[in-house]
C-alpha cells in the first residue's frame, strides 16, 4: 500500500525546514511592564510567544462583550448579507456531503450515541440529538473541501459555527435574525484567533478554532449575558483538538476534527449555562488557547477591529471542491489551458508559490490515493483542470482517482518556493508551462477566486448550490426554495424554515 507521506524526491521543499520569522521583532522580546500599566495600554501592540507571561485578557474581554451586547440592528447591512450568503453555501455543500466518502460509517457510529432526537441531519430525514446533528453535519459540511473559507485565518471559520447553530436552533426554535446574529458573532470569534496567529500552522486551526466560535453562537441563540458567554471560552479550551497530521496524510479525520468542534462547541454552552466555572484567561493565560496552539500571536489590532470589519465579509467562496491551498494553482492552469496549453503539448509546469501552499496541497499524485488525499494535491487538481476545463464532485470518485492519464499528467507538474513573509499568504502564484516546442507561457495570480477581491458572481453562487444539491436530491425545486428561505431569514419567526428544503427524505 503507498504511504500518504511525499517521497523524498518531490520537488516541493519541506515547509517544516524552512527558517520561519515573527511578524514583528516584538514577539522574542519579553515584556517587562507590570499588569497595571500593560491594562493601561488597551491600544498597544502585544504580541507573545508561549514562553512570556500572559497579559490580560483583552481579546477575551472584548469578544464576549460584543457577543453579549450586539442585537441583529447592530449588524450593518453588509455583514447580514454576507451571513445569508454563507449559511447557504454552508447548507448546499453539507447536503452534497451526504454523498461523501465515509460518511455513512460516520453517521452510523455517530447514531450510536443517541438517535430520534430534535435537531435534523442535511440530506435526509433523520433526526438526531443537537450534539450527534452538529458532528454529522460539519462532517458532512467539510468532506468534500467545498466548504467556505477565511483565508487570513486560514480557517473554515463557518462550518463548526453553522452546523452547532443550525442544531442549536432546530431544537430550541429561534428567529431567523438571531440565527444569522449567532453565525455572524460565532464567525467573528473563530476568524479573531485565527487572524491572530503570526506563526505558521501547528494544528488544525478550522477545528481548534472553530469550537471556540461554535459555542459563542450556540450562547448566543441562548441568549447568555457577558459572563456566561466568557464561560463558553472557557470551556471551548477544555475541548479544543485538531491535529494538521491528518492534512498531512490526507485522511477523514479533517472532516471529524470539524465534526468534534461542532459538537463541543454545544457541550462548551451547555456547561456555561448550568453556571460551571470556566478559565477566565482563556485565549491568552499561561496555558490558555493561543499560547498552547500557536506559537506567536498577536491580538491587540484583533482586538480594536472586532464588531468592526465583521470578518464574515471576508469570507471567501470555494468555486471547487478540493483545498484551498488548491485554487490559485486550478485557477492557473485554466488561463493556460484558455491560452492554448493542452496535455499533447505540454513538456511541463512549475508552480511557484508561497510557503503555506507547499505545505497544505503541494504532494505528489500517486496510485491508490483516495478523495481525501487527492482533493490535497495540486498536482492532480491541476491535471484535472487542464484536462477536463473544470475540478468538480464527480472527479474525486475512486474510477477517476485511478486513471493512468491524469496521474501521468499530473507527474508533469513541479513546484518552486517563493519567499513570502506572511505565513498566511496564499499569492502570489506563478505558473509557468514549458512547451513541447521549445515555447513558455507564464501567468501570475494575485487574488484566489471567490475571495472578497474576485468574488463569484450571483449566478455562479447558485450554480454551485443548484450542483451541491443535486448531488443529493433533484436539484428542482429543493435549489430555488433553500435560497428563498435563506434570504426571508431576517423576517422568519422560525429560523428551522432554512433546513425544511435541505432535511427532507429523498
Amino acid at each position: 500500500m503507498p504511504t500518504s507521506r511525499p517521497s523524498p524526491d518531490w520537488t516541493s521543499p519541506i515547509t517544516a525546514n524552512i527558517p520561519w520569522r515573527s511578524a514583528s521583532p516584538s514577539v522574542s522580546t519579553p515584556t517587562t511592564s507590570t499588569p497595571c500599566a500593560r491594562a493601561g495600554r488597551s491600544d498597544a501592540r502585544r504580541t507573545q510567544q508561549r514562553h512570556l507571561k500572559p497579559v490580560a485578557e483583552d481579546l477575551l474581554e472584548r469578544l464576549a462583550e460584543l457577543a453579549a451586547e450586539t442585537g441583529f440592528d447592530d449588524l450593518p447591512p453588509a455583514a447580514v448579507a454576507a451571513t445569508e450568503t454563507f449559511l447557504l453555501d454552508a447548507l448546499a455543500v453539507g447536503v452534497a456531503g451526504r454523498t461523501g466518502p465515509w460518511r455513512e460509517e460516520t453517521l452510523r457510529a455517530a447514531l450510536a450515541w443517541g438517535d430520534g432526537g430534535t435537531a435534523r441531519i442535511l440530506g435526509d430525514g433523520l433526526r438526531a440529538p443537537p450534539t450527534t446533528a452538529a458532528f454529522v453535519n460539519a462532517f458532512q459540511m467539510h468532506c468534500l473541501e467545498f466548504d467556505c473559507v477565511h483565508e487570513g485565518a486560514v480557517a473554515h471559520a463557518m462550518t463548526a459555527v453553522a452546523a452547532a447553530a443550525l442544531a442549536q436552533a432546530d431544537a430550541v426554535p429561534v428567529s431567523g435574525a438571531r440565527l444569522l446574529l449567532s453565525l455572524a458573532l460565532g464567525v467573528e470569534v473563530a476568524v479573531a484567533l485565527g487572524v491572530a496567529a503570526r506563526a505558521p500552522l501547528r494544528f488544525f486551526r478550522p477545528a481548534t478554532v472553530g469550537v471556540f466560535g461554535a459555542a459563542v453562537a450556540v450562547g448566543v441563540l441562548r441568549g447568555f449575558d457577558v459572563e456566561a458567554i466568557r464561560r463558553c471560552f472557557g470551556h471551548a479550551l477544555g475541548l479544543a483538538a485538531g491535529t494538521m497530521q491528518a492534512h498531512e496524510e490526507g485522511k477523514p479525520t479533517l472532516p471529524l476534527q470539524l465534526g468534534a468542534a461542532a459538537r463541543a462547541g454545544i457541550v462548551a454552552a451547555e456547561l456555561a449555562g448550568a453556571g460551571v466555572p470556566a478559565p477566565h484567561q482563556a485565549l491568552e493565560g499561561r496555558h490558555g488557547y493561543l499560547p498552547l496552539f500557536e506559537t506567536a500571536f498577536d491580538t491587540a489590532e484583533v482586538a480594536r477591529h472586532a464588531g468592526i470589519t465583521w470578518r464574515v465579509t471576508e469570507l471567501s467562496h470555494k468555486p471547487y471542491p478540493s483545498g484551498r491551498a488548491t485554487h490559485g494553482g486550478i485557477d492557473a492552469v485554466l488561463r493556460l489551458r484558455a491560452a492554448g496549453v493542452a496535455p499533447n503539448n505540454l513538456a511541463g509546469l512549475t508552480l511557484e508559490a508561497p510557503p503555506l501552499i507547499h505545505q497544505l496541497v503541494l504532494r505528489p499524485a500517486r496510485p491508490g490515493m483516495d478523495a481525501s488525499y487527492a482533493r490535497l494535491c495540486f498536482a492532480y487538481t491541476g491535471a484535472l483542470a487542464l484536462a477536463c476545463g473544470r475540478v468538480g464532485i464527480e472527479h474525486f470518485a475512486a474510477t477517476e482517482l485511478g486513471r493512468a492519464d491524469r496521474l501521468e499528467l499530473a507527474g508533469r507538474f513541479k513546484a518552486t518556493l517563493s519567499r513570502v513573509a506572511d505565513p498566511a499568504a496564499f499569492t502570489p502564484q506563478t505558473l509557468t508551462a514549458e512547451l513541447h516546442n521549445g515555447s513558455s507561457k507564464t501567468v501570475r495570480i494575485d487574488a484566489l477566486p471567490g475571495s472578497p477581491a474576485r468574488p463569484l458572481l450571483p449566478a455562479e453562487q447558485e450554480e454551485k448550490v443548484s450542483a451541491c444539491i443535486a448531488a443529493a436530491y433533484p436539484p428542482q425545486p429543493r435549489t430555488s426554495l433553500l435560497i428563498e428561505a435563506a434570504r426571508r431569514l431576517p423576517s422568519l419567526a422560525d429560523a428551522r424554515a432554512v433546513l425544511d428544503p435541505v432535511t427532507g427524505a429523498s
